[in-house]
């Protein structure tokens, strides 16, 4: 019984209004030719009707488009985490749905227009000189136009989707909308980052979901020559071992470095997705921190001295 219910459910939310109105007016316009009225008075009735009826159908048009984008992306959850496929879908469904509702909307305001004798006498006029005119209309919308062809080329070869991770700009943070002209991205810290959509089109940028959302982070760790790394890596590999946000796949840690002083250690871990690989980057980089300050204090780093003739040196 309940399935039997959803698609009049959603005939309700998105078709009754449109649908109802079209009827209406077209039930109006079928009743003019019988009302007893002046013929100025019946040909103005019949403009009116005309034009209210073309703007429902175009209102109807655009609810039809935003009905099966919605019920389209109810099958692709985005809040998942392997959601490679649902980023896709609502990405190309975003840019194609807004796409379609320009072009409903221009169509629908040049049939309104045409209902007007004048403007289709101009429009008569002129298309003579169609193509002078294309030619100065194309010059005059140049930027605006390939503004229009980037949005289309983000929607079918999807360098970005939403929700990505990206950095731009020297920014790390989520794409949150993706529109014909521009792109909002959600900063860490829930500023909005507004760039023009060409931005991801002729300039490079760091995508970290662009495959899939797991990644691979670094902690650095510096000690003194005395420290043990294996101990180090033992208590590395434990730490992960009790932390959540460790997807189990790899870990590793090495001496990467070495300088007059110090060892550079660093420690590998994957994580499923970058808001993950943060919080376990500071996890273990806090837990090793404190497991050398309590444990190991005197492997921590320090500046040698010895005395050679009454003088101090340091090493």
């Amino acid at each position: 019984m309940e399935n039997s219910l959803k698609p009049a459910g959603f005939f309700l939310r998105y078709y009754w209004k449109p649908v109802l109105t079209c009827a209406v007016l077209l039930v109006l316009s079928a009743v003019v030719p019988l009302l007893k009225i002046t013929a100025p008075a019946a040909n103005l009735l019949r403009h009116v009707l005309a034009v209210c009826i073309i703007s429902a159908i175009s209102w109807l048009c655009i609810r039809l488009v935003t009905g099966l984008e919605d019920f389209i992306l109810k099958k692709y959850n985005i809040a998942t985490e392997d959601n490679l496929q649902a980023r896709k879908m609502h990405t190309q469904l975003r840019v194609i749905k807004r796409i379609v509702i320009v072009v409903i909307i221009v169509v629908g305001f040049c049939a309104v227009l045409m209902t007007f004798e004048r403007v289709r006498l101009l429009g008569t006029s002129l298309l003579a000189s169609a193509g002078i005119v294309g030619i100065i209309i194309g010059f005059a919308a140049q930027h605006s136009l390939a503004t229009l062809f980037a949005g289309l080329q983000i929607a079918l070869t999807q360098p970005i989707r939403i929700d990505d991770v990206v950095i731009v700009e020297n920014e790390w943070g989520r794409i949150e909308e993706i529109t014909l002209t521009y792109v909002v991205v959600r900063i860490w810290d829930l500023r909005r980052l507004v760039l023009p959509i060409t931005c991801f089109t002729e300039k490079s940028f760091q995508n970290w979901t662009r495959v899939s959302a797991d990644i691979l982070s670094t902690v650095f760790v510096y000690v003194d020559y005395t420290a043990s790394v294996q101990v180090i890596r033992e208590k590395f590999f434990e730490i992960l071992d009790q932390s959540e946000l460790w997807d189990g796949k790899v870990r590793g840690l090495q001496v990467t470095n070495t300088t007059e002083r110090t060892m550079e250690v660093r420690a590998l871990m994957s994580t499923a997705d970058a808001s993950k690989a943060w919080n376990l980057r500071c996890e273990v980089r806090e837990k090793l921190i404190d497991f050398i300050q309590q444990r190991y204090p005197d492997s921590l780093p320090k500046v040698r001295g010895e005395i050679l003739g009454g003088k101090t040196a340091t090493r």
